[in-house]
């Protein structure tokens, strides 16, 4: 969310919360600012797990899963468009004769919203700043048609609106897949797992005894959980850059995520690397495939002793990882 967009619109736009009730703060960052708000008053729901983890370190009320009703639900918008639509018709219903606000950026598509809201409710007010509006409409609208519930792809498996690559496996997880040796064994994580697909090519090998998907999204572990159903899986809700298993681990295989919002940042690919280097064992092993364009050669020379690219096209690299050299666990 904005803090300037929403502190901007509270302090001087028309915007104001009402006195009594819970205000409920949809996919809110964790970092945002809580500038004009009683943090009593407030509860935050967040399923992606650093931003839930923030709120729960700052003291501040935070769920995975509203409970209504709520006085105020104010939403931050979702690069998804069917997320979007989603969690604004979920405010509706959870705030009856209450106020929800919605808060956006132009490239997370808040003008496309607001233009499909304008025919839908009476829009009480809106801003526009930070490249971006925030505006607010009475609760308990009829937004029946705009909630996206997981769904089932062809394939029969299970993802849900927002999830990375929720209308199939993704072209690099697939490359990854095939470069894969059959011969894999013993006990791996896949970081960044997702919705499953790739734990379970990976799972294919009977040689693996356990397989550990770490994943920061609840709604993609949710809906892996539904589609990975071998017993050698362990399903982790977790950060991946800091996520520590029992004991050190034979393999390692990720397609790590690089973007912050619609920010490309390698960086979160780097500390997926380093994570993976922390959690191996000396004789341990890393498989990632990455965008051709990524720079992660740099990150890989300084975390393990061997790095060999077997395989890839013009759009992705695939990577084999070996002798990890940080070993502090």
């Amino acid at each position: 969310m904005s803090s300037d967009r929403l502190s901007f619109a509270l302090a001087s736009g028309g915007l104001s919360l009402p006195a009594d009730g819970r205000i409920a703060l949809f996919g809110a960052p964790g970092d945002a600012a809580l500038d004009g708000f009683d943090p009593t008053r407030v509860e935050v729901i967040q399923t992606f797990f650093p931003d839930h983890t923030a709120w729960q370190q700052r003291g501040i009320a935070v769920q995975t899963e509203p409970e209504g009703p709520y006085a105020a639900v104010i939403v931050t918008l979702p690069r998804a468009r069917d997320l979007a639509e989603d969690r604004i018709a979920r405010a509706s219903a959870l705030a009856p004769g209450g106020l929800v606000v919605v808060n956006g950026a132009k490239t997370d598509g808040v003008e496309a919203l607001a233009k499909a809201l304008r025919g839908r409710v009476t829009l009480l007010g809106q801003v526009s700043k930070a490249h971006g509006k925030c505006l607010w409409f009475e609760g308990g609208a009829d937004l029946a048609d705009w909630r996206h519930d997981p769904a089932r792809l062809p394939s029969g498996d299970l993802t849900a609106p927002g999830i990375f690559s929720a209308d199939g496996p993704d072209p690099a997880s697939q490359a990854l897949a095939k470069a894969l040796p059959s011969t894999l064994k013993g006990r791996f994580a896949d970081l960044g797992a997702g919705w499953g697909w790739l734990s379970r090519q990976i799972l294919a090998r009977e040689a693996i005894t356990e397989l550990h998907l770490v994943e920061a999204e609840k709604a993609a572990l949710d809906c892996a959980r539904e589609n990975v159903t071998d017993a050698r899986a362990q399903f982790h809700w977790a950060d991946a850059t800091d996520w520590t298993p029992a004991s050190a681990l034979d393999g390692v295989i990720m397609n790590p995520p690089f973007h912050q919002g619609r920010k490309a940042d390698p960086d979160i690919g780097r500390a997926f690397i380093t994570s993976a280097a922390r959690i191996l064992a000396p004789h341990g092993r890393l498989w990632l495939v990455a965008n051709r364009h990524l720079p992660y050669e740099a990150t890989l020379a300084e975390s393990f002793r061997e790095t060999t690219e077997i395989g890839g096209d013009n759009r992705f690299k695939i990577l084999q990882a070996a002798r990890p050299s940080r070993q502090r666990r």
